[in-house]
């Protein structure tokens, strides 16, 4: 296991997690990295550790370059556990000169380890020495984190943003550009719209301050995935875009089916859809995750889910989904109900509710058809469809 050279003076030292299926819910099927990268400076730096299953992968590519226990600080972006969980093993191995984060990340490091080796903390717009040359903080809250911070190496012109501009990739490739177009562009966007989604307000507000500081920016080093060595050229514009979630003529049809009826209505919407020109992706909840919905939904101008009642109640996938979806807070979108029943059909009602919790606007009332659909309510369908579209037309 060797280190990686990324710039003239930062070294990647991190992990790949070649069998990662599954974050907090969050289906990654291509696995994932954790990022530690070994600055060589005067004072020898290592920026975030990894998951603590994984420090002896991490320590055998430091030692291709440095003897660990030549490392004088360890800085740490983040203080969620699968890039802080090596800390308190490094601190008893290598008696670091000085362990840095944000006061944040101070208080979080403490309440996950009970560190007895003190953390110092930095704030915004603070330095620290290296020797010859020095990291510059970046404090940027809420992406995704209360403590997350960045730090920027001037020499390399090098940024270390922790969780921010990352994908869960496992992959040979350690640069960007180097990945094939459109997996990249999947994984960032999935990435966004599971984890960064909800804290979109703070991301337009650093996207705006980036503007205005003026940081030359070569290399945008991230805690998960391939490093962008285009200044941020590819993601930054991405990410300004799903932050403002703006509608897109695009809709989303997420059910789940019993006997099939929820299925035929499903695909009737869809038709709709697609004669009026909206782009349509149909997600059967027996063969799709909860993150690919969150994935679809990002792009997405108009949203229609569709439940059987099963106990009186929503499907137990479906309503996953809308707790999941619930905790993201996609906003701008419009979209619809649907399902069958067999007695009691409280199912439309309940998603109804759901959907407006969500902010999703309703084009409908939605449609309900007892046990299964005949023709008159599949054109109604049909026409939900088209109508939907029209609506969406308007907005985009």
């Amino acid at each position: 296991m060797k280190a990686v050279k990324i710039s003239e003076h930062v070294y990647w030292v991190g992990v790949i997690d070649w069998n990662l299926r599954e974050f907090h819910g969050y289906s990654t099927k291509r696995g994932s990295t954790y990022n530690s990268y070994l600055i060589m400076a005067e004072k020898p730096t290592l920026v975030e550790t990894v998951k603590a299953p994984f420090k002896d992968e991490m320590l055998e590519r430091i030692a291709s370059v440095i003897d660990p226990k030549d490392i004088k600080y360890i800085v740490s972006g983040h203080a969620e556990m699968d890039h802080s969980g090596s800390i308190p093993h490094m601190i008893d191995l290598i008696k670091p000169e000085k362990v840095v984060a944000s006061t944040m990340g101070v208080k979080a490091l403490q309440d996950h380890f009970h560190l007895t080796h003190p953390i110092i903390p930095v704030k915004d717009g603070d330095t620290l020495s290296l020797g010859n040359m020095e990291l510059k903080f970046l404090e940027t809250r809420m992406i995704h984190w209360p403590d997350s911070m960045f730090s920027y190496l001037a020499k390399d012109e090098l940024l270390f943003s922790q969780d921010a501009f990352g994908m869960h990739l496992a992959s040979s490739e350690r640069f960007a550009d180097e990945v094939a177009h459109d997996v990249r562009l999947e994984e960032t966007a999935k990435y966004y719209a599971n984890i960064i989604l909800p804290y979109s307000s703070f991301v337009l507000k650093l996207i705006e301050r980036w503007k205005g500081i003026n940081l030359n920016v070569k290399f945008i080093a991230t805690d998960h995935g391939p490093i962008w060595r285009d200044g941020g050229a590819e993601i930054i514009p991405l990410y300004e875009k799903w932050a403002l979630q703006k509608p897109e003529k695009k809709a989303v049809i997420i059910y789940d089916t019993m006997w099939k009826s929820t299925e035929a209505m499903a695909n009737e919407i869809a038709g709709g859809l697609i004669e009026e020109g909206v782009e349509t992706v149909v997600l059967p909840l027996a063969a799709s995750s909860r993150s690919d919905v969150a994935l679809h939904v990002l792009s997405a101008g108009a949203v229609f889910i569709g439940s059987p009642t099963l106990n009186n109640n929503i499907f137990p996938s479906v309503a996953d989904s809308l707790v999941y979806l619930k905790g993201l807070r996609p906003k701008n979108k419009i979209g619809a109900a649907f399902g069958s029943y067999g007695w009691g059909g409280e199912a439309l009602e309940q998603l109804n509710q759901w959907m407006k919790d969500i902010g999703i606007e309703l084009v409908s009332d939605g449609v309900k058809v007892k046990y299964v659909p005949r023709e008159e309510d599949l054109v109604k369908c049909f026409e939900l469809g088209r109508d939907a579209a029209a609506r969406l037309k308007e907005l985009v």
